[in-house]
């Protein structure tokens, strides 16, 4: 009876009857900015360091990953990208792992994890990592440090825009994740910590 009740109010507030066929969705409105590259990449870059990460451009990302993980043992997702760059050849960074218990054991002792991105979203400075063989997820998620080298030309404007290019995620992957900044929480008594869900700190390179 409650529940005949409830939903009567919300026809009523909807102007609806009981029989009325229920209309069919609004059409999907997604907005898209018109911004320069420079201006995602600024945007980019301010984002992140709001967020306690470390941020920048690099015409050397090779050499840049090599001072960050000096002294330091690293693991590097399979992408292409990395392998352009030369990442996945520092003598300190294992690569082209498949095995995923092999995998989960490196992971779990290694210092620093090293991938690429799907995308980035400028607007809210996060990074677009969707699962596959070449982008693992445990890498990004497991050791307590992230770099990521990003090619400026996957830098998008925002959600939207990625709705766009991946209108159905699912079709594509398992899991497509988004991550903003390190990981942090509040949830015992607001007090906020960082590194408790995944990498406490976070550097993405910009290519």
């Amino acid at each position: 009876m409650a529940r005949d009740t409830i939903l009567h109010r919300i026809r009523t507030a909807l102007g609806r009857s009981a029989e009325q066929a229920v209309a069919d969705p609004p059409p999907v409105r997604l907005r898209i900015p018109v911004v320069r590259m420079e201006d995602r990449v600024a945007t980019m870059i301010a984002r992140l360091e709001a967020l306690v990460a470390k941020a920048g451009e690099t015409t050397d990302p090779c050499g840049v990953v090599a001072e960050m993980i000096e002294g330091k043992t690293a693991v590097a997702s399979n992408a292409p990208f990395l392998a352009e760059c030369g990442i996945t050849s520092l003598p300190n960074v294992r690569s082209g792992i498949r095995d995923r218990e092999e995998l989960r054991a490196v992971c779990a002792t290694a210092d620093v994890g090293i991938t690429s991105a799907d995308y980035a979203l400028a607007d809210t400075g996060s990074l677009v990592m969707i699962a596959s063989p070449q982008e693992a997820r445990l890498i990004s998620l497991l050791p307590p440090a992230h770099i990521a080298i990003v090619p400026r030309d996957r830098i998008l404007t925002g959600l939207d825009e990625l709705l766009t290019v991946i209108p159905d995620p699912a079709n594509v992957t398992s899991s497509m994740v988004l991550i903003t900044g390190p990981s942090r929480t509040a949830d015992i008594e607001q007090i906020l910590v960082r590194g408790v869900h995944g990498p406490g700190q976070l550097a993405v390179w910009i290519v």
